[in-house]
């Protein structure tokens, strides 16, 4: 039985978060025997089963180096190109990335939200995407670094703080013209956004997405 990756070892399954295979198995499906990682997921608290020959489909992937790890944290300190002020097609192009799972990936989305917080308060489901992606991130490089996730989460702190830095005169520039335009009462009459969101994605951060909606449709930059 063929396999990339081993007992016990740690891996990360994109938008799911770091795991660890705890068994590679094989079930009769008809009349075909298949081979089956049994991954645990400690951010879940859930195991899932994977057929062995679809791993690579989903993107799972091996834990990067210390080098890699490393560099991702420099990059967290880089300048952040600009993004579009549409937050819904902002969502989608950094969910799009969350799929795909690289370190690279997942280090830009950290950077790309951190620094649009700092000039605008992030909609809800764009915060827990933004959760999603520095928890992951942080438990890679713990893994790979041989560290805490405390202590990576002072580090990426450290490396971003410094943007926060750049646009924290802005966020009251934008309060002054931002008081009625999110978290309002009314809200819930624009119901037209419910065509914008990604409801068929499986992705943890699309859980809520009715009280997302209701919550957000105003958030216009």
């Amino acid at each position: 039985m063929s396999s990339n990756f081993s007992i016990n070892e740690k891996i990360v399954y994109p938008s799911q978060g770091v795991g660890e295979i705890k068994e590679i198995f094989e079930r009769t499906v008809g009349e075909n025997t298949v081979p089956y990682y049994r991954i645990y997921l400690e951010v879940s608290d859930m195991v899932v089963m994977v057929p062995v020959d679809n791993a690579v489909k989903l993107g799972i992937r091996k834990i990067v180096s210390a080098e890699a790890a490393q560099k991702s944290l420099d990059m967290l300190g880089q300048p952040v190109e600009s993004v579009t002020s549409d937050w819904k097609l902002r969502y989608q192009m950094n969910l799009d990335l969350l799929k795909k799972g690289s370190i690279e990936d997942i280090t830009n989305i950290v950077r790309c939200l951190y620094h649009r917080s700092k000039v605008k308060e992030l909609p809800i489901q764009e915060r827990k995407l933004y959760d999603t992606a520095r928890k992951l991130l942080t438990d890679e490089i713990a893994i790979a670094l041989g560290l805490s996730t405390k202590e990576v989460e002072s580090m990426l702190h450290a490396k971003l703080e410094p943007l926060g830095a750049i646009h924290e005169k802005k966020i009251q520039t934008l309060e002054d013209d931002d008081d009625d335009d999110e978290f309002g009462s009314d809200l819930s009459s624009d119901s037209d956004s419910d065509d914008d969101n990604d409801g068929d994605d499986s992705d943890d951060t699309d859980s809520d997405s009715e009280e997302d909606e209701d919550d957000l449709d105003d958030d216009e930059d």
